[in-house]
């Protein structure tokens, strides 16, 4: 990831009106055109009833898109010093909560080959490079001149799908259809994505697309896997989510950039390992 620029200065100068125009049309769409709770089923694979899923997600890219749109219209207003310093105490946060949530892991072994193992698949593939063309694509599309766009988009993607609240509230909707934690994370997600997009601008916005092939995908899984997924598994997600969030913390410090982005087949890793030596 390029390094993080949060001269407030600079913003005004690097959005454009059609990056401004889309984002709000998206946040109105979801707005009046999300489905209801009648809409929102799909199929259980596992009884072949309907039942309602993929809601608190809905909810979820709504409030990311409102707090995207608040913070764009607040950081033009904000002084460079106060950007900053809301900047730190985003990266602060997110190495606590990386913390936190590494420390579920049940066996610690577990978690480093989870890690070392992800981190070396994912550097071959270099997902990083995909992701940034991917972001690079959508920023030409929309004409936008934001040197921030990639890093904005890719750094509110982590941040809101990494956590522990991502995993069990996707799985909880998915198995339950219950909606309760995604709705309690959404809430999070909108005051985070007014602070970064203060600081990084509307490619904060553009976060809602991989967050809804994440969220939404593993939603779906669980509905097809049922309540196939033990709770200790989902808790090794959850610890190697947790280190990738320590990691990006620091890249939003500008302590060491650390390619997070690239760690990603830990999950992958993370269940396997925790089915195959984790009792159940």
């Amino acid at each position: 990831m390029a390094k993080i620029a949060i001269s407030s200065k600079e913003h005004p100068a690097v959005i454009s009106k059609i990056e401004i125009i889309l984002a709000s049309a998206f946040f109105i769409f979801c707005i009046f055109g999300m489905p209801n709770k009648s809409t929102c089923k799909i199929v259980d694979f596992q009884n072949k009833t309907k039942r309602m899923i993929l809601f608190g997600t809905i909810v979820n890219v709504v409030t990311v898109l409102a707090g995207s749109l608040l913070g764009f219209f607040f950081h033009s207003r904000l002084p460079e010093r106060i950007v900053k310093i809301i900047f730190q105490a985003i990266g602060l946060f997110t190495i606590y909560i990386g913390m936190v949530m590494a420390m579920k892991t049940h066996q610690i072994l577990i978690l480093i080959f989870s890690m070392v193992l992800g981190a070396a698949v994912g550097e071959l593939i270099d997902i990083e490079k995909y992701i940034n063309k991917f972001s690079e694509w959508l920023k030409r599309k929309i004409k936008s001149t934001n040197e921030t766009f990639s890093e904005g988009m890719i750094t509110a993607f982590l941040l809101f799908c990494m956590g522990s609240m991502t995993i069990l509230g996707a799985f909880e909707e998915g198995t339950q259809a219950k909606s309760d934690l995604l709705i309690a994370k959404s809430v999070m997600d909108g005051f985070s994505s007014l602070a970064l997009a203060s600081a990084l601008g509307l490619g904060v916005a553009f976060s809602v697309i991989p967050l809804i092939i994440f969220q939404g995908g593993l939603t779906v899984l669980a509905a097809w896997l049922g309540n196939l997924m033990p709770s200790v598994v989902v808790d090794e997600m959850s610890a190697a989510g947790g280190l990738m969030l320590v990691g990006l913390g620091f890249s939003i410090m500008e302590i060491k950039k650390i390619k997070v982005v690239n760690m990603l087949p830990a999950l992958v890793f993370a269940v396997v390992l925790a089915y195959l030596f984790l009792p159940k």
